[in-house]
């Protein structure tokens, strides 16, 4: 119940009142079960990830990370406040541990060094739960054409790399597709490590990807 009234009204909406009230009992009767808010959220993030599907690619330990990623993402995505929950959680719950655990064995399987692992969980940040918080603000263009026309130009003038790259790419002028970037960041990520493992890297060693 509350993960559905989390799903609808997000963390604030699923407060012990909130829930207590779609569940027709008093708040104080939810205190029988759980110990306090806190403790709520951790049980649904637990139910979430524990809805994570444990896909396993027989390529390599590339694949099979970048498949339960996008396993992840396809989870998350269904519960939009959980995105908000393991970011804020002060304690990792048991299941986000078994959940890290699983990528970092993978990742072991792989012949990743565990100096290496704990570069990768750290490069892939929130991207291993499938979803990442890209801050690439832009300014508000004016409606006026005229107004558009004048800013634009100061803008080039000022930033011409910027306006190059969002007037000269391929999808210049659409929206960004945030499946694409996502996928992008994350072949970088893996693939990079792989090269590293490769080229037996040590964190004394200079990283060197030409």
């Amino acid at each position: 119940m509350a993960i559905s009234v989390a799903d609808r009204q997000g963390l604030e909406g699923a407060s012990m009142r909130g829930v207590a009230e779609r569940l027709n009992v008093t708040p104080m009767a939810l205190y029988k079960h759980v110990a306090n808010h806190s403790e709520l959220i951790d049980l649904m993030l637990d139910r979430v990830i524990d809805g994570i599907p444990a896909v396993r690619s027989e390529a390599d330990w590339v694949e099979t990370t970048r498949a339960r990623i996008f396993a992840a993402r396809r989870t998350f995505a269904a519960h939009a406040w959980a995105r908000e929950a393991i970011e804020t959680r002060p304690r990792a719950t048991p299941r986000t541990l078994h959940y890290m655990d699983s990528l970092m064995a993978g990742m072991f399987e792989g012949g990743l060094s565990a100096d290496l692992v704990h570069h990768t969980m750290h490069a892939l940040s929130t991207r291993m739960w499938g979803f990442t918080r890209d801050v690439l603000p832009t300014p508000q263009v004016p409606e006026d054409p005229q107004q558009r026309a004048q800013a634009m130009a100061a803008f080039a003038a000022s930033y011409p790399a910027i306006v190059q790259m969002a007037t000269t790419s391929p999808h210049a002028g659409e929206a960004c597709d945030d499946d694409a970037e996502f996928a992008f960041a994350l072949d970088l990520i893996l693939a990079g490590a792989q090269r590293l493992h490769e080229r037996g890297w040590t964190r004394s060693v200079p990283v060197r990807m030409s």
